[in-house]
């Protein structure tokens, strides 16, 4: 019973202030212009900001990442290959279409949803494994799904190749996560005044997030492409961070805090950048969108299941 309310002061708050966000959509206190600016100023300064503060003053572990990167993208390739199959074989979709449901079931939703969540529940400790997933999670996923993309067209060009490269070389994100392990080994700290500015900011980032991604959830429907919105988020919410799960505890042992945050970050509803590459590309949008507002609804049951299995408290 205790682990139990211990799961529920974790998961109410960060759900709490997404429906909040979403009630002052839904009822026009706040115009959709509002979620915009909310979630550029999520990105492009808070969420860096944080990266930056807390890797920059942070004690690296000594860990190596490469089995903890590996345990997270095995999750994902599984996910991924299964909804692409699914989307290619049952319900006979074309490549491209099948490419983004494979990458929606893939994508977590880490910057409005995870770090806040993953924080909350791991604590401190949790913040550089976090991060360290942060920084590779975004070109990893993104890369292959703008190559497939490309390749399936007339194929790969110089010109999407840099587009691709100047995507992920100006992503600020990506900056803060540079800028932070270039303080941290040159041995630069923040003081003063600075420092007092970059923590107001970083703290803000956490709320921030949870409010502008309820005030994004407005904007997706669920029922345009139902039954492969509905595939791709169970394959989200529960395979992706099964196979993280048994990886981590059975073949490739990682320390707990590591291995409780691979498995949050995995159990995360769809991310937005899967919407957004289907945009692009004008195809298996409505199941990408819908995924988003399902996974992100059932995300508050699915994450406190996880959050049992891992057990709560770990940092």
């Amino acid at each position: 019973m205790q682990q139990i309310l211990h799961i529920a002061d974790i998961v109410l708050p960060v759900f709490g202030v997404i429906a909040f966000g979403y009630v002052c959509a839904w009822t026009g206190l706040l115009r959709e212009r509002v979620a915009e600016g909310v979630s550029d100023y999520v990105y492009t300064i808070a969420i860096p900001l944080l990266i930056f503060r807390t890797l920059s003053e942070a004690k690296l572990p000594e860990v190596s990442p490469w089995g903890y990167w590996g345990v997270y993208f095995a999750g994902a390739a599984v996910s991924w290959t299964l909804a692409q199959t699914i989307s290619l074989f049952v319900f006979r979709r074309d490549r491209r279409e099948a490419i983004v449901h494979g990458l929606t079931s893939a994508q977590s939703n880490i910057v409005l949803v995870g770090i806040p969540l993953v924080l909350a529940a791991v604590g401190e400790a949790g913040a550089v494994p976090l991060f360290l997933l942060v920084a590779v999670n975004l070109p990893i996923v993104m890369a292959v799904a703008s190559l497939m993309m490309e390749a399936t067209g007339a194929g790969l060009s110089r010109a999407s190749l840099f587009r691709l490269v100047r995507t992920l070389a100006t992503n600020l994100i990506l900056i803060g996560f540079a800028a932070g392990l270039a303080a941290q080994f040159l041995g630069i700290r923040a003081s003063g005044p600075p420092k007092a500015v970059i923590d107001l900011i970083a703290q803000s980032s956490v709320p921030c997030a949870l409010f502008a991604m309820g005030l994004a959830l407005r904007r997706y429907g669920v029922f345009g492409d139902i039954s492969m919105t509905s595939v791709v988020t169970a394959l989200k919410l529960f395979v992706h961070p099964l196979v993280v799960w048994l990886l981590a505890t059975f073949v490739v042992p990682l320390p707990p805090v590591f291995a409780a945050v691979a498995v949050l970050f995995a159990s995360m509803p769809c991310g937005i950048n899967a919407y957004l590459l289907a945009e692009r590309y004008q195809t298996g949008v409505a199941a990408a969108a819908g995924a988003v507002s399902l996974s992100t609804t059932l995300s508050v049951l699915s994450i406190s299941f996880w959050l049992w299995m891992i057990g709560v408290g770990v940092g």
